[in-house]
């Protein structure tokens, strides 16, 4: 009688493992598609940053050939 909470143990350890599943679904497929960890708490400083350093860097790279 005591061990009635075993019940619910199956039903949470899918739904545990299951959020895992996606979480980690949702990593590597934003990280194949754009080749790196997503960014976590990207605003639109760091936005405007990564647009910066990209025309630098395609700039310098247009100039040193």
């Amino acid at each position: 009688m005591s061990l009635v909470w075993m019940e619910a143990m199956l039903p949470l350890g899918i739904i545990a493992g299951m959020l895992c599943v996606m979480g980690n679904a949702q990593y590597f497929i934003h990280k194949a598609a754009h080749g790196r960890p997503k960014h976590i708490g990207n605003d639109v400083w760091d936005v405007a940053m990564e647009r910066r350093d990209k025309k630098i860097a395609e700039k310098y790279a247009s100039s040193s050939n």
